[in-house]
């Protein structure tokens, strides 16, 4: 197997997956970071997110894994630098560039005043989920940075533009970069496909040696028992097509998911007026193959990083070009209708919340992470706060900074040790997360902690209705007749 040094620009969730694996596979891997906070405590082994299993392989490979803020001092010798920046929401909903922006002019220069000598043009890899068209974007930036160096016109080493979209969730990137569904790649050069063919290879082919604290997984095995294959002869699929079509990939694919959650919360808001039950509509209609079980659990909507981004940047990119993308536009309209729901369903069911102590089970928009961006939790908690509610939340890895970021727009909230305490006292309770401590909730040691009327909306639909009824919890869930 071939070993590359490989550069990543951002430390994030995206970038420091996508690099700490690379470093398990054999690779070189030197990250930079504009934060030198997050630079020197990388480099003292503390990692910045939450994510399984990441510490541990930065920790085990420290011998070829670096940090640095200098761009400069990264690129010489390097054979590829992925950009993993991030792309937040801007105006009208497109991505802001910005940050992609100065690394490709920053690059160019540092490129300018390279002597040359490589055997082969700098890999330019973009890992940021970036609007179509961006790839030569990148491209157009990184020259103009290298003809701004006038004493190295003409000279400076070479390069390529590759797009290698990213598909990790949060909670399980590392399992996600190490078992992908597939790897998609787009640019003009075939040479590039091929060097990256070989960077992946191992993945390709399974044959990389298990990340010793990710239990049960090796060639065949999974995250938390589950599978990553069958996967069809020739091993993980490879898809090489152009720099646009691989960013619409990344778009298209978010979106559908976006979508297809959406899809089952006006399904589920249906089945609660025809008195059927969504999870049995989801079982049903998941087992058909050609639509799947995955993405089929309705509740208090979809939230996070990826997905309110990417669908606005598509619908800005539609309406850019004159095209009004309808479905788009209703799949947001349903998301934010679902996250009032749990707030109503209080309402209609308790009356007046004013002073009333409502619990929120879970505050990161999923398991597995502590990302609160966009999180439904947020948007709840405003909403009771409002209302005069007093609100206290859990989470096991979120909650100070739930604190924190509500604090910052005026909203207190009370944070709570373990689910229990946040439901001592309570009137009503609201699971928005379901981590697996909130799944596997003692519903009988509810009933007797929290006060009349003793309300629970169950936003995710993890706890079964008849046993939490037995209890003496009025259980409201979503969609379950």
């Amino acid at each position: 197997m071939q070993r590359f040094d490989v550069v990543v620009v951002g430390a994030g969730y995206v970038g420091l997956s996508t690099g700490a694996c690379l470093a398990h596979l054999g690779h070189r891997v030197t990250f930079v970071d504009r934060d030198a906070g997050r630079v020197e405590g990388l480099s003292a082994g503390v990692i910045p997110v939450h994510e399984p299993h990441l510490g541990d392989i930065i920790r085990t490979y420290r011998d070829r894994i670096s940090f640095t803020t200098s761009l400069a001092e990264a690129v010489p010798g390097c054979e590829m630098l992925f950009v993993a920046v991030d792309t937040p929401q801007g105006e009208g909903g497109s991505a802001d560039l910005s940050n992609v922006a100065a690394v490709a002019r920053d690059l160019g220069r540092i490129l300018a005043a390279d002597p040359g000598g490589r055997s082969s043009p700098l890999l330019v890899v973009n890992k940021s989920t970036v609007p179509v068209g961006s790839g030569d974007y990148v491209s157009m930036l990184v020259r103009e940075g290298m003809s701004g160096v006038a004493e190295a016109e003409g000279n400076g080493a070479d390069f390529r533009v590759v797009s290698n979209p990213e598909f990790l969730r949060e909670g399980s990137a590392v399992h996600d970069t190490l078992f992908p569904d597939r790897i998609v790649l787009g640019s003009e050069s075939e040479a590039a496909f091929e060097t990256m063919r070989e960077l992946y290879r191992p993945i390709i082919e399974r044959s990389f040696e298990p990340v010793p604290s990710m239990s049960g997984v090796g060639s065949l095995g999974g995250l938390y028992g589950t599978s990553p294959g069958p996967f069809p002869e020739g091993g993980v699929p490879f898809v090489t097509t152009d720099l646009q079509s691989a960013e619409m990939i990344k778009y298209a694919a978010n979106a559908f998911l976006a979508t297809k959650i959406s899809f089952i919360n006006e399904i589920s808001n249906i089945c609660e007026l025809v008195g059927a039950d969504v999870t049995s509509v989801s079982e049903g209609i998941g087992l058909d193959g050609r639509i799947g079980s995955r993405f089929l659990d309705a509740g208090a909507g979809w939230g996070g990083s990826c997905f309110p981004k990417d669908v606005s940047a598509l619908r800005a990119a539609a309406r850019e070009r004159g095209y009004e993308p309808g479905l788009l536009d209703a799949a947001v309209a349903v998301n934010e209708r679902q996250r009032g729901l749990a707030v109503a369903k209080l309402q209609q069911e308790i009356g007046n919340l004013e002073d009333r102590r409502v619990a929120l089970l879970g505050l990161a928009f999923k398991p597995g992470t502590d990302d609160l961006r966009d999180a439904p939790s947020l948007y709840i908690a405003r909403e009771l706060r409002s209302l005069g509610a007093r609100v206290v939340g859990y989470d096991p890895v979120a909650g100070e900074k739930a604190r924190e970021v509500l604090a910052s727009s005026g909203v207190d909230l009370e944070v709570a040790e373990d689910p229990h305490e946040a439901l001592r006292g309570a009137h009503a309770a609201v699971i928005v997360t379901d981590w697996e401590e909130v799944r596997s909730l003692d519903l009988a040691r509810a009933a007797r902690e929290m006060e009349e009327p003793k309300m629970l909306v169950d936003g995710r639909n993890v706890l079964d209705p008849a046993e939490a009824r037995a209890q003496g919890l009025r259980y409201e869930g979503f969609g379950r007749g």
